[in-house]
């Protein structure tokens, strides 16, 4: 019997899918608003990233008929469900980062 934890994290697991998450929850953004986001991401993992989320329906892909073309990501109802993890992720991490700072 699979685990749980496993589907999810086959889902939204490494490195950038979360913060990628984290970055679209109550906005819709462009590619290039996303890559100044998360500075440290690189065009190629950008793209390969946001096909898996929207391979997975964590994300809508739209793309409209403009020179050049715009293409703009939103997170779906699926993805906002993880919304309370991504605020409990977020409050640890300041709690964790305050820790690691206290104990220089």
């Amino acid at each position: 019997m699979d685990c749980p934890v496993t589907a999810a994290i086959d889902v939204i697991g490494g490195k950038w899918k979360v913060v990628i998450l984290y970055h679209l929850r109550d906005n819709t953004l462009r590619f290039g608003e996303l890559r100044k986001r998360i500075p440290k991401i690189t065009q190629k993992m950008l793209t390969q990233q946001l096909r898996e989320l929207e391979a997975n329906h964590l994300i809508v892909r739209k793309v409209y008929a403009e020179v050049p073309p715009r293409v703009e990501y939103t997170s779906t109802p699926i993805a906002d469900e993880l919304r309370p993890i991504m605020d409990m992720l977020c409050a640890w991490g300041e709690r964790h980062k305050k820790l690691l700072q206290s104990a220089e």
